[in-house]
């Protein structure tokens, strides 16, 4: 299996493409939301059941707390999984607003222990961890999500079948910040919406010519 350097590839990846300006929401809330709501579906489809909850309570905990299911599940049944997706946008609210919304803090006193904290709570698996990680957190590490694992595979790396298997793969070196890790993850989205829906797609991809670049046996 070949070794990948990831600063490598990063760069390669960001001078072809430039800054992804990933994650495509105005505020920390809006992303804790969205993480949800593009789960199992696309990003319009999230987006606007997005907007339908920004229009409806402003992103304000008390107005969004305060909502019914009924009511919850309407404003986002665009992103589909409206049941599951309400209960766990409620049950993630409540947990930040029962500590303040105070996010350095969270981090300071939970270090060790926030990401198995998060994955308790219901509708968080472990891509939606990460991305909270990462975008609320700011902490450099790496999303494994599908695009990550199909890239990867197509890298030569093993295992990649699911996201426990190759994040235990990939570990960002340490002169990754959590800009960069932010920035990385959308780069591979964006590059796995051009290059990696179809068979074939990555062969015709600037990462073909790139590889002895940040590739070593």
């Amino acid at each position: 299996m070949p070794t990948v350097d990831l600063t490598k590839l990063y760069q390669i990846m960001s001078a072809h493409m430039g800054p992804s300006g990933w994650w495509p929401s105005d505020t920390k809330r809006d992303i804790i939301v969205g993480a949800i709501l593009v789960q199992n579906t696309y990003w319009r489809n999230a987006d606007k059941s997005l907007v339908n909850l920004k229009n409806a309570t402003q992103m304000d905990a008390q107005k969004l707390l305060a909502l019914s299911q009924d009511d919850l599940i309407d404003l986002i049944r665009p992103s589909g999984f409206f049941k599951n997706k309400s209960k766990a946008i409620h049950n993630v609210f409540q947990w930040f607003e029962d500590r303040n919304w105070n996010y350095h803090q969270i981090w300071l006193d939970n270090r060790a222990t926030l990401r198995p904290q998060l994955l308790k709570l219901p509708g968080v698996g472990n891509e939606t961890a990460d991305d909270y990680l990462v975008y609320i957190f700011d902490q450099p590490d790496f999303i494994a999500d599908t695009y990550a694992r199909r890239l990867f595979t197509h890298l030569g790396y093993e295992h990649t079948d699911s996201y426990p298997h190759l994040k235990q793969q990939i570990s960002l070196p340490s002169i990754f910040t959590f800009e960069m890790a932010q920035d990385f993850h959308g780069l591979i989205d964006n590059f796995g919406k051009q290059y990696l829906q179809h068979e074939g797609d990555f062969e015709t991809s600037f990462l073909i010519d790139e590889m002895p670049n940040f590739t070593h046996m």
